[in-house]
């Protein structure tokens, strides 16, 4: 399942995304992973949660971002959740259309058994109709 909480940038996404992620590890009996463009939030995060900077590794463009997602998740088979902040910049897709990537998201998601939860900078009525079902925040 991929779920998307959005808004403008500076609208408080990245706070519903850490109270979610923290409220999430008291109820889930495997792994999360955290993943952010900095290690900023490391101590708002609790610490049963893996973050992991994504600008440490070099990713320029979105085949190669869902290629590291991949190799995530084949390191840790108990991996349940994972928890993108930043997303847009993180997965390389500032200036282009999300949709294609989300999709992949949610193939993997299936194959897996990953719930992937995605904070995107954008306006809900920026998406595409087919994103908004995702949508569990508006901010």
């Amino acid at each position: 399942m991929v779920q998307l909480i959005v808004g403008k940038k500076g609208k408080g996404k990245t706070k519903h995304l850490l109270d979610k992620v923290n409220t999430e590890v008291q109820n889930v009996s495997g792994n999360i992973v955290y993943l952010d463009k900095s290690t900023k939030h490391m101590y708002e995060l609790n610490n049963k949660i893996r973050l992991i900077d994504v600008s440490s590794y070099l990713i320029s463009d979105s085949d190669e971002f869902v290629g590291f997602i991949c190799g995530i998740i084949s390191q840790d088979h108990d991996l349940q959740q994972m928890y993108f902040d930043s997303f847009l910049k993180i997965a390389c897709k500032e200036d282009g259309d999300i949709e294609p990537i989300i999709n992949k998201l949610e193939v993997i998601s299936e194959k897996f058994g990953v719930d992937f939860v995605l904070s995107v900078s954008c306006d809900e009525a920026e998406l595409p109709a087919s994103l908004k079902e995702k949508i569990i925040v508006a901010l």
